[in-house]
């Protein structure tokens, strides 16, 4: 199970905290997934089941070993098809019990059928006998129905159970929810070690790549590990502006529409004379225009919205790359065929 990939020694000291510190039995653990807040979770859950009391999962306990092997009866993650999928699991192995995934589009939520059956599996007997943990994630992809349903076990929770649930945005949580649960929230981890720890892992464009994922240290080792390039990064401004769609062929369209929109995001801020987050200001266009840029942001944000829809991908990032080159051409440069270009992209099955 890949729920912790690999070792984030910047997740040692919030562990100790929260097993130092008496917890009720519901837990809400907000912070950013890119900072590695779903392994923090997946960890805190092993210690508690740990057999060896120590301060965080030892590894070589039998419930350790169970955990790693996805075969303990005591641990339960409850995680939407596309994050399954996304880790490398099949649908249905954190326990759903239909088999019916295949057979129908991945679900991006908590399904209700989830939630009963873990509840159901929250009523069996613990098979180690130091009872059990349902670890949701994230907590705040299940409907109404779906957090409805987990209301009785928040209120009257099983015997030794225990439940955490990993959120990016608690506020998403519906207050009954919330007002259930204690709340624990994930720092950001320092720079230093950051970079330090992307060095070890052998990537060496670290200050790239963490611009480009927000300061997120799991998020750029995933992204190195799905091909990131730092020099490909470096000329998307450029490439833009040049109307090359091209360059963002090889990326999936979720990718590609969240690179546009972190390069319109820079644009639009010095363009008001603010600081670019993800990009070198030298790597963007001179005489930059809020006016151009503005329909270029709503076009990418309609598109964000729909990304569902089956719409022609490849038309339509073409479409709002030609927008980009419109919305970043300087004032003198703008002709009547790039200002058409600004109108926002049409959606096409």
């Amino acid at each position: 199970m890949t729920l912790e990939p690999l070792a984030m020694p910047w997740l040692d000291a919030p562990l100790a905290q929260l097993l130092a510190q008496q917890r009720g039995h519901a837990l809400i653990l907000q912070g950013r997934f890119g900072d590695g807040l779903l392994a923090l979770g997946w960890r805190l859950a092993r210690a508690w089941l740990c057999e060896s009391g120590g301060p965080r999962p030892c590894g070589q306990c039998g419930s350790c070993h169970l955990a790693d092997q996805q075969t303990h009866p005591d641990l339960r993650p409850v995680l939407p098809e596309t994050w399954q999928l996304a880790l490398g699991l099949t649908a249905g192995e954190e326990g759903d019990g239909e088999g019916k995934a295949s057979k129908r589009k991945p679900s991006k939520d908590i399904r209700v059928e989830q939630v009963r059956q873990a509840i159901d599996w929250s009523h069996t007997t613990s098979g180690r006998g130091r009872g059990k943990v349902l670890l949701l994630s994230p907590a705040d992809a299940m409907n109404e129905v779906s957090a409805n349903a987990l209301l009785k076990t928040l209120e009257e929770p099983a015997t030794g159970l225990r439940l955490l649930l990993c959120t990016e945005d608690a506020g998403q949580l519906l207050p009954t929810i919330r007002s259930r649960c204690q709340s624990w929230r994930l720092p950001s981890p320092e720079d230093a070690p950051v970079r330090a720890w992307l060095s070890q892992q052998g990537l060496n464009d670290a200050d790239d790549l963490l611009r480009a994922c927000q300061g997120q240290a799991l998020s750029a080792w995933q992204a190195a590990q799905q091909g990131w390039r730092a020099d490909a990064w470096r000329a998307l401004p450029r490439l833009v502006a040049q109307g090359d769609a091209q360059s963002l062929s090889a990326l999936a369209p979720p990718d590609a529409l969240r690179q546009l929109q972190q390069l319109c995001h820079d644009a639009m801020a010095v363009a008001v004379g603010g600081e670019p987050r993800y990009f070198d200001r030298q790597a963007l266009p001179a005489r930059l225009r809020l006016e151009a840029l503005v329909p270029w942001s709503r076009a990418l944000a309609q598109a964000v919205r729909q990304q569902d829809h089956p719409w022609n991908a490849g038309l339509l990032i073409e479409s709002l790359v030609l927008q980009g080159q419109a919305a970043l051409a300087p004032a003198a440069a703008v002709s009547p065929r790039r200002a058409a270009a600004q109108r926002p992209a049409t959606l096409r099955p």
